[in-house]
């Protein structure tokens, strides 16, 4: 994965977070902070989870705007926050993995594909879960690029 897509300043390990909506604000924040996007998109990724949910099973979820939102986008973009306690998505829906995503332009199909590469493996996720080190989770996303 490019190295500006991922960074360890796009990492957050072991966060607490109580509901749905926290989760989404806390994983577009650190798009936000890190320069991929202005602050409306957050309101944009929000909008999505009303659509339809974000959540893809293995307890993951992957938080990301409308189309609407492609002009908050300033430069493609992925955080990953990891919450150990898990937040509930709907329906019983437990997630403990998010990844925030922001493409610009069709960048986004792209990096896409390449979370499906990591997250469609079960010891992946279970290995992002567990790591100590926001390094030790790049170098899983480094190791399908």
């Amino acid at each position: 994965m490019s190295e500006n897509i991922l960074t360890t300043n796009n990492i957050e390990l072991n966060v607490g977070l109580s509901n749905k909506e926290e989760a989404i604000r806390f994983t577009g924040k650190i798009l936000q902070d890190q320069g991929y996007v202005s602050s409306d998109y957050i309101d944009e990724m929000l909008k999505r989870e009303e659509l339809t949910s974000t959540f893809m099973g293995n307890q993951v979820a992957i938080p990301h705007g409308t189309e609407d939102a492609k002009k908050s986008v300033k430069e493609t973009g992925i955080s990953i926050v990891t919450v150990p306690d898990g937040v509930d998505f709907g329906d019983g829906n437990i997630v403990k993995l998010l990844i925030g995503i922001a493409g610009k332009g069709d960048d986004h199909l792209e990096v896409l594909s390449q979370i499906a590469i990591v997250c469609s493996e079960e010891e992946n996720i279970d290995k992002i879960l567990a790591a100590d080190t926001k390094e030790d989770v790049l170098a899983i996303f480094n190791e399908v690029s």
